[in-house]
Formats: C-alpha cells, structure tokens, sequence
C-alpha cells in the first residue's frame, strides 16, 4: 500500500514533467531525451544493484534508494516553484531519478519474495504487486492532468516528494533478511558472469528477456508520444494528456487482475505472443485515428498488452530463479523492461519531430506486434 502512494507521486510527477517540458519548448525530441534521462541510467546501473541485493540487506537499500528519489523530487520542485526550473535543471535531475530507481528497481522486485511464508503465493503476490502499482497509474495521471488546470507543475513535483515517506516510514518496520551471500566484493564480477551465464543458457529466461526488451522498447514509447497527441492532434491540454495516459494504466490494472486469474507460470508463457501483439496493434490503431474517444480504448489496450507481458515474464522468472541468483536475475529483467524503456522513448521523440507522432506510433506499433509474434512464437515452442 506504501508502496502505491509512492507510485501515485510519481505518476503526479511524470505527467507534470512530460507537460512541462512540451509547454515550454514543444519539442518532441527533447520529450525523448528527458524520458532517457529519467530511465536510461538503469540500463547500466541495474544488473549492479542486483549484485548489492544479493549481497546486502535489501530493507536498508531500499530506505537509501527511496531517499535519494525523494531529494530528486524535493530539488525539482523548489526549482520549478522558483522559476529557475531550465532545460538542463530538468534533464540533470531526471538522470538523478534514472540513478535511483536503477538501484531501486532489483531491490525493490527482490524484496518484497522474502515476504512470503509460501512460495506456490508467488504468482499471486507479483500480481499484487503489479495491482496496486498500476491502480496509482491509472488514478494519478488523470488526477495530475487535472491538477494541473489548477495547480503549477512544480506543487506535483512536491506532493512526489512527500509521497516518499510512506515508504520509507514501511521498510523501517520490515525485520532483517536472511539469504545466503554470493561471497566477497571482490568476486562481484564473477557472480555477475556467472548470473549473466545463466540466463542465457537457459532459453526460457534469454527469450523472456527479449520479449519484454522488444516490448518495452516500442510499445511503452506511448509515453513521449501522448503530449504531442493531446496538444497536436487531438486539440486539448493537460487533462487529455492525463486521461490518455489513465486510460492505459486502466489496462494495466485490467491486465493485473487477469494475471491474478490465471497466475500458472506454464499458461502464462503461452499468453505472451498475444499479449506484446497486442500492444503493438493498439499503439499502431492510436497512431491512425483523429478521434480521442476511440484513442482511449485503444490506449487501455496498449497498457493491458504492456503489463500481462512485462508482469507474466516476471512470474515465470521469479517462480524459475534460484534464491542464490534472484537479485542478479531480477537486475536483468529491470534492466530489459525499465532500462529499455528510455531507449524506445529516445528513439520515438526523435523520430517523431522528423515524421510526425502518428507515423513513429504506427511504425512502432508494426515492429512491437512483429517482435511479439516472432519471440512468443519461439517462447511457445521452448
């Protein structure tokens, strides 16, 4: 629950950073690059984390990671509020948050399977998880889109901030962990080979860890996409923005409940072919409509496809993955879904100022429902 006030703040903040940016500069490809700063720096940082959540006490992590997201949010509202808040303030703070979350995602997604008295709830458990998560992406971009007729970006930037605490005040009351060590710091680049080694042997987890890679790379590029939408194509303001972006998370909590339905990692890895598919056709069907209450279904779609594919690889993972590896494993599958993520956005806001955002959402759309059936289809087989 903690954890989904937290994530309600932060939706509060992307969308009032997303309109922002386009307000004062109309730029598509900087809506990119702030949106690679924000995620890129847990490509790297990521598969490190899961180094230090195997070897440390994932609560205190937690604490430390939460903090320094919540010094990020404080620093961009005093900015914003001042009217200081510059092009590079933004990008140097999102790179910030891309540093925190980096280190917070393995920990985070590692954490809360410590837990659980029972394992066979695992699939349940991510499912709630992912629930609660996304009931925050659903309600918090509408309420920012909202919220910003009435109120600067910089307020949401501090109801961020404070959004924090709730967490940091439930990792505290968490008891200490106990796992086995992967062995002194020194041996850290061997245990990251050795992680490394290991999913890619085992095809199961390489080919999760593409589906969600490819996934994450176009479909979830709806995100730099959306504020040129609103404003360009569909003629509204903050508040379409708000409820395009709420529409998707309504798919996404749509998708968290059909995953707690049908949590069999087995069926689940037969699903995902349709699911990433999915996504794409619906990013493509947004790029080719003018209407915006037909983009809101389709948008709903998009986020249903996103969620039951990214969520589905991480139960089947999960459920597969030896205590011993788990934060190492977890990094990877952070890294191919939230590190990935920037790049897709990097690549869609470029591409967007050059074609337009409806042909980068059609193109991106065609290649996420080809990568879908291509990869599921050789998931399908494994």
């Amino acid at each position: 629950m903690s954890q989904a006030i937290s994530i309600l703040g932060t939706w509060l903040q992307q969308i009032a950073l997303a309109w922002l940016v386009y307000r004062t500069t109309g730029s598509a490809f900087l809506l990119g690059v702030v949106t690679f700063a924000n995620q890129g720096p847990i490509l790297v940082i990521a598969p490190i984390s899961g180094l230090l959540a195997d070897r440390f006490d994932r609560r205190r992590l937690l604490i430390f990671t939460q903090s320094l997201a919540a010094v990020q949010a404080a620093l961009l509202a005093a900015l914003t509020l001042s009217g200081l808040i510059q092009p590079w303030h933004i990008v140097t703070l999102a790179i910030l948050y891309g540093i925190a979350m980096g280190l917070d995602a393995p920990v985070r997604h590692s954490l809360f399977v410590e837990m659980l008295a029972d394992r066979e709830d695992l699939p349940n458990a991510i499912a709630l998880n992912s629930f609660l998560m996304n009931a925050a992406r659903l309600v918090g971009p509408s309420i920012a889109g909202v919220a910003l007729l009435f109120v600067s970006e910089g307020t949401c930037f501090a109801l961020n901030a404070l959004s924090y605490l709730a967490v940091l005040w439930v990792a505290r009351t968490l008891p200490a962990p106990k796992r086995a060590s992967i062995g002194p710091i020194a041996g850290y680049a061997a245990a990251l080979k050795e992680a490394a080694a290991y999913a890619w042997h085992e095809k199961t987890i390489r080919y999760l860890l593409a589906i969600v890679a490819s996934t994450a790379f176009f479909a979830s590029s709806y995100m730099v996409l959306m504020p040129v939408f609103a404003k360009d194509i569909f003629g509204g303001g903050s508040d379409t923005l708000g409820f395009l972006v709420g529409a998707a998370g309504l798919g996404a909590v749509a998708g968290t409940g059909y995953l707690a339905a049908r949590g069999n990692p087995a069926a689940l890895s037969r699903r995902l072919v349709f699911t990433s598919a999915m996504a794409g056709l619906a990013l493509a069907a947004v790029g080719l409509t003018s209407q915006f209450w037909l983009a809101l279904p389709l948008m709903a779609c998009v986020g249903f496809g996103i969620i039951v594919t990214a969520a589905s690889s991480n139960m089947i993972l999960q459920s597969m993955v030896p205590d011993a590896k788990r934060g190492r494993i977890v990094s990877f599958y952070a890294a191919a879904f939230l590190g990935v993520m920037p790049l897709g956005g990097l690549a869609a806001g470029a591409l967007a100022s050059q074609v337009g955002a409806p042909a980068t959402a059609i193109s991106f759309g065609a290649c996420c429902f080809l990568s879908g059936v291509l990869l599921g289809g050789r998931l399908r087989k494994i």
